[in-house]
Parts: structure tokens; sequence; C-alpha cells
């Protein structure tokens, strides 16, 4: 089933049970794969391009909740922490860390890596291997540990 078939079913799921804070979530989803569609793509999303489109969905939010905290709008921030949760059921589950080091290491010494000048090389391949498996800021966390200027 697509991203775009499981939303549209979960909608309606979530009118009936009157789950306005799942709707909310769910319509700007829905708002952003109808974009998609009228982009003029003529085709079905790739299950890459749902993650990305979920994952953006996700750095907005932790966006917003870093700018709610810091504002001290802690019921915004709480609001925004229960929609990412919703969005969690929709993304792929996610790599762990030290998962993700093990790959980051052996890209490392694939590249011949050695010092933080290397970083760009590093970054760009450790991106296309686990992109979308795991948030880009603990990949670079990682790689700025193994790699320290």
């Amino acid at each position: 089933m697509s991203l775009k078939d499981k939303i549209n079913a979960d909608l309606k799921t979530a009118m009936l049970e009157k789950k306005a804070e799942e709707l909310e979530v769910l319509r700007a989803i829905r708002a952003e794969i109808l974009k998609m569609d009228k982009s003029g793509l003529n085709r079905e999303m790739t299950p890459d391009e749902e993650s990305q489109l979920l994952s953006k969905q996700v750095k907005l939010r932790k966006e917003a909740i870093e700018m709610a905290e810091k504002a001290g709008r802690n019921d915004i921030a709480d609001k925004e922490k229960k929609q990412i949760e919703i969005l969690q059921k929709y993304l792929p589950e996610q790599m762990s860390k030290e998962d993700a080091e093990k790959i980051i290491e052996k890209i490392i010494a694939d590249v011949g890596a050695v010092s933080a000048k290397d970083k760009g090389k590093v970054m760009g391949s450790v991106m296309k291997e686990l992109k979308g498996k795991i948030d880009g800021s603990i990949v670079q966390q990682i790689v700025n540990e193994k790699l320290p200027a």
C-alpha cells in the first residue's frame, strides 16, 4: 500500500474517531502528497520520496519544538512532539546509533579519511548509504566524533 493510500485510509479513520491532532498531521502529509502529485511527475512517489517527505515533516516539527521551547511555550512544544510521534508511524524504522557507527566506520576506512578535511567525502557517502534510515544530525555527530579537527 502506497503512502498516499495509507494516509487517506487513516485520515478517514481519524475523522470518524474525531482525533483532532492526528487529523492535523495527516492533512499536512496529504497536502504535501497532493503538491507532489500536481508537480507534473505523472507517477507514484518512490519509497525514497515518501520517506523524504515524512522526514521533512519531522524536521519542521523539531524546529518548531526548538523555537517554542526558547520562547517558553511548552504547550506548543508538547503538541509538536505528539505530532512527531504520529509521523513516526509512517517512517521506516530508524537505525540505531550503534549500527550507524559501524557503517560510518567502514565508510571512513573505505574512503581513507583521516582528518576533519575528509568530512565532506565521508558525509556524502554516508548519507547515500543511510538516507532515511537515521537522522542526519546523528550522522553528523558520529562523523565529527570519528574525524576530529
